[in-house]
């Protein structure tokens, strides 16, 4: 598969193909901010991309996923005769194996270390003997947090956090602030995305709980940024 055009919608993805393929990427889109300096034709959002410019870029290939991209776009796509693979990514394992099935669909020469060193990160995590009940907000005004089968989720449980609204109908739930503080959390993660909470944005709303600011590129994103994520959430849970 030398030679392979690909357009990548997905943040983390973009990253994936970018450090396995070299040279394989020809557009992505303005959320793409991994690698740094990545040189490629820029394709509007993941909610909003410009079919008619990814269309003239001709790609043999457009990758995107079923919660960060809209049916409708990606239907567009195949009606324009392109090859959209659409990958789900709702636990760890899934992360793993969906990456391996990109990269080879991309023509990566072979299995990236950064795939490996990652899966190695995670089999030495060892949770604590007590899980931690915790919200973990997504987006402010209004307050939306992790609901049930999330990315984000399972690997916050692997770390020993226990997310409230695990089992909540919806995957991303609208919950108001006064049911958040009596949902019995005693912790709040905070993650930096999408919505850019911070240390002066979010602990605020949440008092009675420990707060732990997180970089949501290590919680949200499957790439190469895997291999460092169980270090960095983990040293944010515990400063918490």
């Amino acid at each position: 598969m030398a030679g392979r055009r690909v357009v990548s919608l997905v943040p983390s993805l973009t990253e994936a193909v970018a450090v396995s393929a070299p040279g394989t990427l020809v557009g992505a889109t303005d959320w793409c901010t991994h690698p740094a300096g990545l040189d490629v034709v820029r394709v509007r959002g993941t909610k909003n991309p410009d079919v008619e410019r990814i269309v003239a870029l001709a790609p043999d290939l457009v990758v995107a996923n079923e919660e960060e991209n809209r049916e409708p776009d990606l239907a567009a796509l195949r009606a324009a005769g392109l090859e959209v693979l659409v990958t789900e990514v709702r636990t760890l394992e899934q992360a793993f194996a969906e990456l391996a099935r990109v990269l080879t669909a991309c023509g990566a020469a072979a299995r990236p270390e950064w795939l490996a060193a990652a899966e190695a990160a995670w089999r030495e995590v060892r949770p604590g003997s007590r899980a931690r009940r915790a919200v973990v907000p997504v987006w402010r005004r209004p307050w939306m947090v992790l609901g049930r089968e999330t990315f984000a989720g399972d690997l916050l449980a692997r770390l020993g956090v226990a997310n409230v609204y695990a089992g909540h109908a919806e995957r991303y739930p609208r919950v108001p602030l006064a049911e958040l503080h009596e949902s019995g959390a005693e912790l709040v993660v905070l993650p930096d995305e999408p919505y850019a909470f911070g240390a002066d944005d979010g602990p605020e709303a949440f008092p009675a709980m420990a707060a732990a600011p997180v970089s949501g590129r290590h919680l949200t994103w499957y790439g190469p940024s895997l291999a460092e994520a169980p270090g960095v959430l983990g040293a944010a849970l515990r400063a918490a």
